[in-house]
């Protein structure tokens, strides 16, 4: 059965967003100085290195560039956790757009800061993820804005997507890639790519956020509550129908991690490699730290490490 995005449309989305996002670097690190018991190599795709710290700006640029003729005073909306606002303001200000971004009670100071260093208008609004999106819903019903959605539709999904092609053109013939969830965006543009391919698209989510391994086992999507360290990323309380759809066709299955694994990798990915990466960027890698991804003998495995927005001094016990 085909997907509801395709790779033409990713390869379509790559075309549109190149001149405004980054081609992040792959890099190749032994297990064991990142604390694996073993010397074999991963492979590491850093978009903690994307403009504005994580892989969000990919799929803001293709949502709002898709449609930039159609956008009118009101400019684009958007209610995040804290990256997909700040990757929306920061293309809405490349873009010459006006820019309202709704955030929930719980979003760091760190990625408040770097919101509101874009945009004036950022409206503080519930209690968590999905309260804001409500809110930004009924701000779009009554403005006129563009709502740029974070993971549940088709552009968005098209504009991550856009990592896998530019991974497989990096490291071609991985086995697997491990790709931390949360509304579950970035893993069905990853997984679109590669659908029918030889890789396999394996989903990291915190044991306390686990939405989309609720969604698998339910037969569609569900709510699920949402209590870990992870939730400023990681933190939608339901999947949506899109992310569902992609991910029962294309995604191998979904590990979940607890937070003290996710808090030991981001330590080792500090210690190690001197990469700030975030909870939920390290979420992926601490399935592999924590055990609950084993590769076999030989799998040659990805790792993205998607964001980087927290304070560096928080990484040093």
């Amino acid at each position: 059965m085909s997907l509801p995005v395709a790779a033409a449309d990713i390869r379509a989305a790559w075309a549109r967003i190149s001149g405004h996002t980054r081609r992040t670097p792959v890099i190749q690190v032994r297990g064991d100085d990142v604390g694996l018991a073993t010397d074999a190599h991963l492979n590491l795709k850093l978009e903690l290195l994307q403009h504005t710290g994580s892989f969000k700006p990919r799929g803001a640029f293709n949502n709002i560039l898709a449609v930039l003729d159609d956008i009118g005073a009101a400019g684009v909306a958007a209610a995040s956790g804290g990256n997909h606002g700040i990757a929306v303001a920061y293309a809405a200000r490349r873009l010459g757009l006006h820019a309202t971004i709704f955030v929930p009670a719980t979003v760091s100071p760190w990625k408040l800061a770097a919101i509101k260093e874009l945009t004036d208008h950022v409206i503080v609004t519930g209690g968590d993820y999905d309260e804001a999106q409500r809110v930004c819903a009924d701000h779009v019903h009554d403005s006129g804005a563009h709502q740029v959605h974070p993971f549940g539709v088709p552009a968005t999904v098209a504009g991550q997507g856009t990592i896998a092609l530019e991974w497989d053109e990096q490291t071609p013939g991985l086995d697997t890639v491990l790709v931390a969830v949360g509304g579950g965006g970035l893993i069905s543009g990853l997984a679109s790519w590669w659908h029918g391919d030889h890789v396999n698209v394996v989903g990291v989510e915190p044991r306390g956020s686990r939405a989309l391994h609720a969604a698998l086992e339910a037969g569609g999507p569900v709510d699920v509550a949402v209590d870990s360290i992870a939730a400023d990323s990681l933190g939608p309380r339901n999947v949506g129908v899109l992310v569902h759809r992609i991910c029962s066709q294309a995604v191998s299955h979904v590990v979940l991690v607890d937070d003290d694994d996710i808090v030991h990798t981001q330590a080792a990915l500090w210690r190690a490699l001197r990469l700030p990466a975030e909870a939920g960027g390290a979420t992926a890698l601490a399935a592999l730290l924590g055990g609950a991804y084993r590769p076999r003998p030989g799998e040659r495995v990805g790792v993205l490490v998607c964001g980087g927005n927290t304070d560096p001094r928080l990484l040093t016990p």
